[in-house]
């Protein structure tokens, strides 16, 4: 199993970086991913968050391919129904030239409102959508209808779905899941044969709620701000534009308080001996080909930050692999 960082650059008011410095600062982690041994780094896109989450991924590859040598430059995910095709297979294209070939597209059908009614496009068709842009972009790179093309032929495809739906649509598609979940997967390779796909051609990666850290309880108590806001701006995103009621905040100093059955899915934060053993549990009887952590969760220390991503590209992998 292959292990990556994913960056969503993330920016918040009460921990804010001059926006240029910000971008530097991310370019230099990637770099820094890239030199201790990482095998992706990936990246996210969201629209409209205060917090200057990444709206243009591809974007930003580009300048991560440029400054990277060997890791895998991914997305997880990117939003295709909010673009046109073509545009997609061109700039996807750019990345994997600049990149030597390096590229992992991964497409999602996103869940917010105001991203879809800011480019037009409409969100009660987004699963139709996302399947028509995801096929036609093949299309374009299969027929050689845009130029210049990818180096990668072809460039690896993921669907960044986590239903029965999305599941069964990654499937039919013939490209890989981008969710690690036992039940998913079923309806993914229930997809995979309706699509006429080799069964054994499945492949799944995700991003994993876990956290490197020597000493866990000290590094929570410092994260648990950070994850705060990062909840907080996910609960607020997923009700914009439903006319539903906004859930209440998370507080931040009662995230602090850790306890020893903390929930699975907002973040766990672990030493590299613990996660090992969680990914096993998690992972067991599926084709897993990338592990993807954050790289940061909303503006985290410096130190938490490189620490992590060294206990993740450099002691991780090895405890995985004995």
């Amino acid at each position: 199993m292959k292990v990556g960082l994913l960056f969503d650059l993330r920016n918040p008011a009460q921990w804010h970086r001059p926006w240029a410095d910000h971008y530097a600062r991310a370019l230099e982690l990637c770099e820094e991913a890239d030199q201790r041994g990482a095998d992706g780094v990936w990246l996210t896109e969201h629209h409209l968050f205060e917090d200057g989450y990444l709206p243009q991924p591809l974007t930003f590859a580009a300048a991560v391919a440029a400054r990277t040598r060997r890791v895998r430059i991914g997305t997880s995910v990117m939003l295709p129904a909010l673009r046109e095709p073509a545009h997609i297979a061109e700039e996807a294209a750019i990345v994997d030239l600049i990149s030597g070939g390096r590229l992992e597209l991964g497409m999602g059908a996103g869940y917010r409102m105001p991203e879809y009614e800011l480019f037009g496009a409409d969100i009660s068709q987004r699963f139709t959508t996302t399947e028509r842009h995801i096929v036609e972009v093949r299309r374009l790179w299969q027929e050689k209808a845009v130029t210049p093309g990818p180096i990668q032929d072809p460039v690896p495809l993921w669907g960044g779905f986590y239903g029965p739906r999305g599941g069964r649509l990654a499937g039919r598609l013939g490209i890989g899941l981008l969710h690690i979940s036992h039940k998913v997967y079923e309806h993914y390779r229930a997809g995979l044969a309706e699509g006429g796909h080799d069964p054994r051609r499945a492949r799944v990666s995700d991003l994993l709620p876990i956290f490197l850290s020597d000493d866990p309880d000290a590094a929570w108590v410092r994260i648990a701000p950070h994850l705060a806001h990062q909840l907080n701006s996910y609960q607020q995103a997923s009700v914009e534009g439903t006319g539903k009621p906004a859930p209440p905040l998370i507080d931040p100093d009662a995230l602090r308080d850790r306890t020893s059955d903390a929930p699975w899915g907002a973040l766990q934060v672990l030493t590299p001996e613990d996660a090992a053993v969680r990914i096993r549990e998690m992972t067991e009887g599926l084709p897993v080909e990338h592990l993807i952590f954050w790289a940061d969760i909303a503006g985290l220390p410096d130190d938490l930050v490189l620490r992590h991503m060294e206990l993740v590209c450099e002691k991780l992998p090895a405890l995985l692999s004995s």
